[in-house]
């Protein structure tokens, strides 16, 4: 339970501490009272915190109080938080940057946050891209995207899948061009997002997993003549 003094001073300070405390429902509790109270002096710690948080839902939470606060207070901090070394504090910001929807963050998204080692920073790029993105900007970033095809585990690629989808007007030519790729993991991730384009409500079942094993150990073997 978070402890809230009478004075205004005591009851900021009692919410900084309670959003670093170790029991994670305190710092749930926290983060929702500061999202309740919106108080500027706050977005400080909830960035700084977004960056460590271990708990999926108290991060969720941080992120929703941070959507509380005008842009003009988050953006510029969140931004800076992009250039940032730990890889958390990259996809939190992108995470929050994509639910503020605020579009002068688009110039931010860079090819290198697209295209991130860190598997999370990228899916967390991929979702704040298609929701910032202009509409001229739309089938560069398309293709942009689409270099990532064949990357990473399923949920890693249905993660970039969703997000052609939702470019969907520009995405037929990368796709297309795709399909076309000498890599057969890229192939298969391209047919597997052409069903989702066709069919959004359609199971996403890359043969993804049969590719890559194509490639680590050969066709298998065919049948012997029929006796």
């Amino acid at each position: 339970m978070v402890t809230i003094n009478p004075t205004r001073n005591d009851t900021q300070d009692a919410l900084l501490d309670a959003v670093r405390a170790g029991e994670s429902s305190t710092r749930l509790q926290a983060a929702l009272a500061i999202g309740t109270r919106r108080d500027p002096g706050h977005v400080e710690a909830l960035v700084a915190r977004c960056a460590v948080e271990p708990d999926f839902f108290v991060r969720d939470m941080l992120t929703w109080a941070l959507t509380r606060f005008p842009a003009e207070v988050t953006v510029p901090r969140l931004l800076a938080e992009l250039r940032a070394e730990r890889s958390q504090a990259r996809s939190q910001a992108l995470h929050t940057l994509s639910k503020i929807g605020d579009a002068r963050a688009w110039p931010a998204i860079t090819p290198a946050l697209l295209h991130d080692a860190d598997d999370e920073v990228a899916r967390s790029a991929w979702r704040a891209a298609v929701v910032l993105v202009p509409d001229g900007e739309r089938a560069r970033l398309a293709a942009d995207l689409a270099g990532e095809l064949g990357r990473g585990d399923r949920a890693v690629r249905l993660s970039l899948s969703r997000a052609l989808v939702a470019l969907a007007d520009v995405v037929e030519p990368v796709l297309r061009a795709a399909l076309a790729s000498a890599d057969p993991v890229v192939r298969a991730h391209a047919r597997a997002t052409e069903r989702l384009v066709l069919d959004p409500d359609a199971a996403f079942d890359p043969d993804v997993d049969e590719a890559i094993r194509v490639v680590a150990l050969g066709p298998a073997p065919a049948d012997g003549p029929a006796c």
